[in-house]
C-alpha cells in the first residue's frame, strides 16, 4: 500500500496510440520481427515520489482468424513519467493498439514554505 504523507493529492491522465502497423506492414500486423513495444509517458507535472499507475486499453485493433494474446503493463515510474510496454506473441496480428493511462500521487502543496 503506498501512504501519502501529505493533503495534495495529484491525478494524472493519458491516452497514447501505441502503434498503427496495418497501414505500413509492421511487425504487430505481419507477425514477423520485435513483437514488443514501448513508449514513454510524460507528466504535465513532477509528483514528489513515483505516483501509482494505472494502465489498461481503450483500443484493440486485431486481424480475424488467430489467437489474441497480449500483455501492457507499465515500468520505469519516476516522479516526471512512466513507459507503457506492450507484448505479444505467436500468430497474434494485431493492427493497432491505444492505451489510457492513469496516476496518482503526492504533488507539492504551494501553501507549504520550505524554510532554510
Amino acid at each position: 500500500m503506498k501512504t501519502l504523507a501529505g493533503h495534495r493529492l495529484g491525478i494524472a491522465q493519458g491516452s497514447v496510440v501505441l502503434f498503427s502497423d496495418f497501414a505500413d506492414g509492421g511487425a504487430m500486423w505481419t507477425g514477423e520481427g520485435a513483437r514488443q513495444v514501448r513508449r514513454e509517458v510524460a507528466f504535465d507535472g513532477a509528483f514528489l515520489s513515483p505516483p501509482m499507475v494505472q494502465v489498461g486499453l481503450s483500443m484493440w485493433d486485431t486481424g480475424g482468424g488467430t489467437n489474441q494474446r497480449l500483455d501492457i503493463a507499465h515500468e520505469a515510474v519516476t516522479e516526471g513519467g512512466f513507459r507503457i510496454v506492450f507484448s505479444t506473441w505467436g500468430d497474434t496480428r494485431i493492427a493497432r493498439v491505444r492505451a489510457d493511462w492513469l496516476a496518482l500521487g503526492e504533488v507539492r502543496d504551494e501553501d507549504l514554505w520550505e524554510v532554510d
